[in-house]
């Protein structure tokens, strides 16, 4: 992958998405996906983390820069999905993370290295960090529509987990 060429970041999964349904409310799942909307690892942190890689890289790595922003758009839909999910389960679905204690999302969530290669870096962690967490809750909720959405979201985080380690390693 050369990312000198914009349109070489194939950050498109040709799979189409499930419905977003759940079976009916549950309290335990809505926290889970709340977790997935506004927790350190969640979507929001995401969209910000690549927001802000697109802005700064923009002058100097331009298509790493276009990237990014593209990827965001693809967190965004994540983050919708996980608010649609969260709300058909019973939850209102703010930037937080669930639980009795709801805490907000926050920017102090994600760090803001310097380098190109420290911000690369870092969004690989969150990318395997994702992964990680959804497929856990793949394996423990039983709702086989948000199983589907999971599974579903995951083939995206393991595409740009791709991307990211292929620009990490054309960067050193």
């Amino acid at each position: 992958m050369n990312y000198h060429n914009p349109n070489e970041c194939d950050y498109i999964v040709g799979e189409p998405y499930p419905a977003v349904q759940v079976s009916g409310p549950n309290p335990i799942y809505a926290c889970e996906m709340l977790s997935n909307i506004g927790d350190i690892v969640s979507e929001m942190s995401d969209v910000v983390r690549y927001f802000y890689i697109s802005v700064v890289a923009r002058e100097q790595y331009s298509s790493i820069a276009t990237c990014f922003h593209h990827i965001s758009i693809v967190e965004m839909h994540h983050l919708d999905i996980f608010a649609q999910l969260a709300l058909q389960l019973g939850a209102d679905p703010r930037i937080w993370s669930g639980g009795a204690c709801k805490r907000w999302w926050s920017p102090s969530f994600i760090g803001y290295p310097k380098d190109i290669g420290g911000l690369v870096a870092e969004s690989i962690k969150a990318e395997e960090a994702a992964i990680s967490k959804y497929s856990r809750q793949a394996n423990t909720i039983y709702d086989p529509n948000i199983v589907a959405n999971l599974n579903r979201i995951i083939l995206d985080e393991e595409r740009h987990l791709q991307i990211f380690r292929e620009m990490y390693y054309q960067l050193s």
